[in-house]
């Protein structure tokens, strides 16, 4: 819908969820920055500790794509089906 910006198509929330002080939103259309915010929100969001066991490529994956909580949603299976295609794994 074009709220999202970047390579990664990074919201703005997400990205205030792991930004430090200094970056800016804007940095999130170069790929290396975009990279950095997706490997924070996965050190935040898809742990061990949270899903109560070892963090899958799916899991992941749907995390970025619904949020916190999107391993769980039934919405982001769509996505998931998209990744696994080009990652070529389904672990």
């Amino acid at each position: 819908g074009g709220k999202a910006l970047g390579p990664l198509q990074i919201h703005r929330g997400c990205w205030t969820d792991v930004a430090k002080p200094g970056e800016k939103y804007s940095d999130c259309s170069r790929l290396d920055y975009s990279v950095v915010v997706f490997r924070r929100y996965m050190n935040r969001y898809a742990t061990e500790r949270r899903l109560g066991r070892i963090p899958t490529n799916e899991d992941m994956a749907r995390i970025w794509n619904g949020g916190p909580n999107g391993f769980k949603k039934s919405s982001t299976k769509k996505y998931w089906t998209k990744v696994r295609s080009r990652l070529g794994d389904d672990t």
